[in-house]
Formats: structure tokens, sequence, C-alpha cells
């Protein structure tokens, strides 16, 4: 036991004679490691230390340099605004004292000036008593005070200013009127003439051809059962007398005027004249008339090359076509205007569709006025809006006789073809008594102004010439006088297309040689 204890013991010695040894030997090269890493960092302190104190003294000098020039621009920047303040002062000295000296001048013309106003008020107090002694003589020597004879002087440049402005108006307005005229002329001109419409007036009979005469007999029937069973069925007149070969139906109502001569037209192709079959024949064209109506209607609109009108508005154009006014066709009537309004619209620039539209509608009314209340122009107006035609066409629609104002150049289109269509000779007839009184209302109308000694209506009424006292009227005022009765005529009158109104004032000088 004794003995591996020792064993054990001096093993520990060795071992720890060992590891001191090992530790010694470790610790010499740490601390040679050590001091070879302080001799570094001293070297390398010392070359950062140089290299720092080269750095600092190369920006030292730098700034050095920077700051010395900066302070010698700063120093030049003062001796060159000395050397500015040193020129200002000598400038405002200079000009101090040529102040100096214009003062003095100035002094030596406001003494002047004193002086001289002094004068002028002498001057003119010496004027105003020359004046008021020169008026004193005027006034002792006109008779008129100094008042009056500004009115008498107002009143007579007045009086030159309205006779030149006058004289200029005139001259003025004949030259517009001349322009116009020679341009509304070739319009309308030419507006007719591509027109070239038949002049043919309506009446309320109809002449109905037969084969030969021995068919009045049978028209007529034994015992006139045949020719009273045709009046009873379509209410009209017939007229058999000695014109050869044609038989007269007579009605003021068109339309059944129609349906008889055609019923009588199919009977005579058909042969079989008797009262059951004039019942059955009346009774079917009766039936299919507002057929016929329609494709009358739509025919005058392809005709006119109207395009997208409502389908429902043939009916009421086809009516048109059996509806007089003054004996004139509507639906001929109708046709016209919209033919005349649509070329005029084209050489205008106007809108050409609006124009041939409303045209053609402008009179569709008179279709029903006879069955519903209302002016033909109203019931116009109505059935265009609806049946969906634009605004623009029922306004010109509306105004084509001046019942409301005209909105667009399209209705006075529309109110000058419609005076054409109805002016033109034979186009409508007139009752011989309505034409007179017309007359002598025109006529009447412009003598009741003052100063017209007569008038007198020429041109079947399209002119009126009036007759003036030369004495109560110059010829300036004659001008005047003549818008006056052309605008009352306008007002209190209705007569178709246009009246010319010509004064004529007439100064006689007459002496005899003894």
């Amino acid at each position: 036991m004794v003995p591996f204890l020792g064993g054990i013991a001096l093993t520990a010695v060795v071992v720890f004679l060992l590891r001191k040894k090992l530790f010694s030997g470790q610790y010499r090269r740490l601390e040679q490691q050590q001091q070879e890493w302080k001799r570094q960092a001293d070297q390398e302190l010392a070359a950062q230390r140089t290299k720092t104190n080269l750095e600092l003294k190369e920006e030292f000098i730098n700034w050095k340099n920077e700051y010395n020039r900066k302070q010698s621009q700063k120093i030049n920047k003062i001796n060159e605004t000395e050397r500015r303040l040193v020129q200002k002062e000598e400038n405002l000295d200079h000009r101090y004292i040529n102040l100096e000296n214009k003062e003095k001048d100035l002094k030596k013309v406001e003494v002047q000036l004193g002086e001289r106003g002094q004068q002028l008020d002498l001057a003119r107090r010496e004027l105003e008593n020359t004046l008021e002694e020169q008026r004193k003589k005027l006034e002792t020597i006109s008779g008129l005070t100094v008042q009056e004879a500004k009115e008498l002087i107002v009143s007579q440049y007045e009086s030159e200013a309205r006779m030149e402005s006058a004289q200029r108006l005139r001259a003025i307005e004949e030259d517009l009127k001349e322009k116009s005229q020679v341009m509304a002329k070739d319009i309308i001109g030419t507006a007719i003439q591509r027109l070239a419409s038949e002049h043919v007036v309506s009446s309320s009979v109809a002449v109905i051809d037969l084969p030969n005469d021995e068919m009045k007999g049978r028209i007529i029937g034994r015992e006139g059962r045949n020719i009273r069973a045709l009046e009873n069925a379509t209410g009209v007149d017939f007229i058999v007398d000695d014109t050869p070969e044609a038989i007269i139906v007579s009605s003021f109502d068109p339309i059944r005027r129609e349906i008889a001569k055609r019923a009588l037209e199919t009977l005579i192709q058909d042969g079989r004249i008797h009262p059951a079959r004039v019942e059955e024949i009346v009774e079917k064209i009766e039936t299919g008339f507002d057929d016929f109506l329609r494709e009358v209607g739509e025919q005058t609109v392809v005709e006119l090359g109207i395009k997208d009108i409502n389908p429902e508005l043939y009916y009421y154009l086809g009516k048109l076509k059996f509806r007089t006014s003054y004996g004139q066709n509507a639906l001929q009537h109708s046709q016209e205007v919209a033919l005349i309004a649509a070329f005029m619209a084209r050489e205008l620039g106007a809108n050409v569709n609006v124009a041939r539209r409303a045209g053609l509608l402008h009179d569709v009314g008179k279709s029903i006025d006879r069955e519903t209340e209302g002016t033909h122009t109203q019931l116009s107006v109505d059935l265009a809006r609806k049946f969906g035609e634009s605004k623009q066409v029922q306004e010109a629609i509306a105004s084509h006789h001046m019942d409301v104002d005209f909105t667009a150049v399209e209705g006075v289109l529309i109110q000058a073809a419609d005076t054409m269509s109805a002016a033109r000779p034979g186009a409508r007839r007139e009752i011989f008594e309505t034409y007179i009184k017309r007359l002598e209302k025109l006529e009447e109308v412009c003598a009741g102004f003052e100063g017209v000694e007569k008038a007198y209506a020429l041109r079947a009424g399209r002119e009126v010439r009036v007759i003036v006292d030369s004495n109560e009227m110059n010829d300036n005022k004659v001008f005047f006088v003549s818008k006056d009765i052309a605008k009352r005529i306008q007002e209190e009158l209705e007569y178709p297309g246009q009246i010319k109104v010509t004064v004529i004032r007439e100064v006689r000088a007459v002496e005899y040689a003894k």
C-alpha cells in the first residue's frame, strides 16, 4: 500500500513539474508576442500621428489661403464701394449746385408769370366788358335775349339735322330695298319657274263622260229609280241635261262628290245599274275610301322626297285633296309651298328638310277643321306634334300666318311660299262683292292720314297710290308717311301677297303771260 501511494505522489510531482515547464514556455511566447504587438502598434500610431499632422498642416494651409483670398475680396469690395460713394457724393454736389441755379431761374420765371397774369386779368376784364357791351348792342338790334337766340340756333340746327338724317335714311333704305328686291325677285322667280304647276281652280261640280247618250236613260232608270237611289246613297245631285254624253255631279262636299263620281263610273263599267247594285257599289267605295286617301297622301310624300314621316299623316294629307280654300286645292297648295320653301331654303343656306316638311304640313289642320274646334294653324301644329315632327317644323307651321313671332328663317320662308302659292294669278277666286269691299277698305285706311287728299287702289289691290297736300307735307315727311301707311295696312287688313304703297307729293307753279 505504501509503495502504491509513493508511486502516485511521484507521478503527481512529475506531472506538476511538466505542466510548470510547459506553462513557463507558453508564457514566454505570449509575452514575446505581446511585446511584438506593442511594438507594431507603436509604429502604426507613430505613422498615423505623422500622417495626421501632415494632413492638418495641409488643411491649415488651405484654410489660410482661402481666408486670405476672401479677405482680399472683401477689401476690394470695400474699396470699390468707397470709390462709388465718393463719386456719388461728387455727383450730388454737382446736382445741388444745378438745383440752386434752377431755383433761381424759376423764381425769375415766377415773377415774370405773375406780371403776365396781372396783365391777362386786366385784358380779360376788358374783354368781358367789351363782350357785354356787344351783347347788349346785339340784343337791342335783334330784339332777342341770349337764351332766345340760343334756342333759335338750336332749333335751326335740329331741323337741319333731322332733314339730313331723313334724307340719308331714305337713301340707305332705297338702296337696301333695291338690292334686296333684286335678290328676292331672283330667288322667288327661279322658285316659281321650277315649280311650273297648273293654274286650276276647284269647283263644286264634276263632269262624268258617258260612252253614249243611251247610258243616260239607264242611269235615270224607270221612273227615275236609279238616279234617286244614287242621290240618296251618295248625298249629291246628279244633273242630266242636254250636254251630250255627259252627266254633272254637283255637291259642295268634295269627298261626297268624289265618292259619287267613282260609284257612277264603276256602275257604267259594270253595266248593271239598279238600286240594289247602286247601294252595294256606294258602300264598297265608301269602305275603301280611307285607304284611297292614305294612298294619295303617301304618293304626295314620295313625290316630294320627304323621309321618315309618320304614316298616320298620310290619311290627313289625302283629305286635303278634297279640301279647297277660295277655290284652290289645299293639297296642291301644300305641295307648292313645300317645293317653293325648299328651293328658297337651299338658296339661302337654311334647313331644306325643315322647310319642305313644314311647307307640306302647314295647312294639314284644314283636313279636320270642320269637325274639330280651333284654327287650322293650331290644328296643324297639334297634328305635327302628335305625329312626332320636330320643334323647328312645329314653330315654322305656327308662324306661317304670323300668329306667333318667327323663331327661325324657315318660318319666314313658309310664310313667303304660302303667300306666293295663294297670290299667283288663277290660284284662287274671290267673290266680286268681297273684292270691292277689300279695295274700298284699302283706300279708306290710306285716306285716314292727315294731309292725304286722295287714295287710289290699283292692280287688283296690290298697289295703292296716295296723293298728299304739298302745302302740309314736305318731301321728307312723305317718306315717313309711306312707312306709317304700310304699317297700318299690315295691322288692319288681310290680303294675299303684298301691297305697294306709293305716296305722291306734287307741286305746280302756274303763271300766265299776258
